[in-house]
């Protein structure tokens, strides 16, 4: 009799427990096959996402494709918001913003740091060899330098007649959606004033690193940092559940904690894309006038390489490389239409 009521007592306990409410972590959407995947902000994403998928299918690591991919644009001399060629702040001094994160939860990153080309490679060596996040400004610059990065002139000549003509007035206009015209043509005046390129990579183990890479706006008041170098805002990685980055404007981000938002999300049960739409729309929340002057874009992605993205305004375009084709331009879908 006593047996036959702890056995009793054992069944009731289970069925007890799965009527219980789950825990939050096992809100997390059950994953697909692995599928391999490369993505990145704006069409300059496509020539990026090339070499990420090179390298990986070289051997490389996650982390060794993220920098690899983010190091393309850091060099494009066209390419007026990212690395060397990016134009200056209001005092005619170019400074970059990177970072770069695995899905285990290390990362590095630098901001405001003048004369070194590629910041994604030094936010690396941060990671790997200090026991910090993030260096800035003159500390940054020391740093690279003593890990053999040769300092150099970041200002082009191009660059330079740019942010001359903009003097002229002096007016600073963020315009919406800037990245999305041909970044290869300059445009003195303010115009071509913000970017990032943000990209995310998923192997077919679900490993997942990412990077986030920037010149900051055009014409910025000296010192101003954007999301792009911070962890959890322009860009969070987390192979339990995925990856996400941002792009537009940072300080916006930054109030939102919005990468972290979209991946926490994305671990509450939300798809990748749910997740970038509620976050997308806590932003339009705290302005009253709906954010109609306002943009910023998330990406997404899943440790089973599913993607999302979603922005303020249309017009947020979104490079994505994979096994069936490697040079897909996406627009992404908006809150305003």
């Amino acid at each position: 009799m006593t047996e036959r009521r702890e056995v009793l007592r054992a069944l009731i306990l289970a069925g007890s427990a799965a009527l219980s409410p789950r825990p939050a972590d096992a809100g997390v959407r059950p994953t697909r096959p692995r599928r391999p995947r490369v993505l990145s902000t704006w069409d300059f994403g496509i020539a990026a996402n090339h070499a990420a998928w090179e390298r990986l299918n070289a051997g490389g690591t996650v982390l060794d494709a993220a920098e690899t991919g983010a190091r393309i644009p850091e060099a494009d001399l066209a390419n007026h918001s990212v690395g060397k060629g990016g134009y200056p702040d209001r005092d005619g001094i170019v400074t970059l913003d990177a970072s770069i994160m695995d899905g285990d939860g290390r990362c590095g990153a630098v901001a405001g740091m003048e004369d070194i080309a590629h910041p994604i490679s030094v936010a690396r060596r941060v990671m790997e060899k200090t026991p910090h996040v993030l260096l800035v400004g003159a500390g940054a610059r020391q740093f690279a330098i003593e890990q053999g990065f040769a300092p150099e002139n970041l200002l082009t000549a191009e660059a330079e007649a740019a942010w001359r003509e903009w003097r002229k007035t002096s007016r600073y206009e963020p315009v919406i959606n800037r990245e999305n015209v041909d970044y290869r043509q300059s445009l003195p005046g303010g115009k071509d004033n913000h970017d990032t390129i943000g990209l995310l990579v998923v192997d077919a183990q679900g490993r997942l690193a990412g990077a986030c890479t920037t010149s900051g706006m055009a014409w910025k008041r000296h010192g101003r940092v954007g999301d792009s170098p911070v962890i959890g805002a322009g860009l969070y990685v987390d192979n339990a559940v995925g990856a996400a980055t941002s792009t537009g404007v940072g300080e916006e981000v930054i109030r939102t904690a919005g990468s972290f938002l979209v991946v926490e999300l994305m671990r509450q049960g939300r798809s990748p894309q749910r997740a970038c739409e509620e976050a997308v729309r806590r932003i339009v929340r705290r302005h009253p006038d709906g954010a109609k002057t306002l943009q910023v874009g998330f990406l997404a992605l899943g440790r089973d390489g599913e993607v999302g993205a979603y922005a303020i305004q249309p017009g947020f375009t979104y490079a994505v490389c994979d096994e069936e084709k490697q040079d897909r331009l996406v627009s992404a879908p908006s809150f305003h239409r």
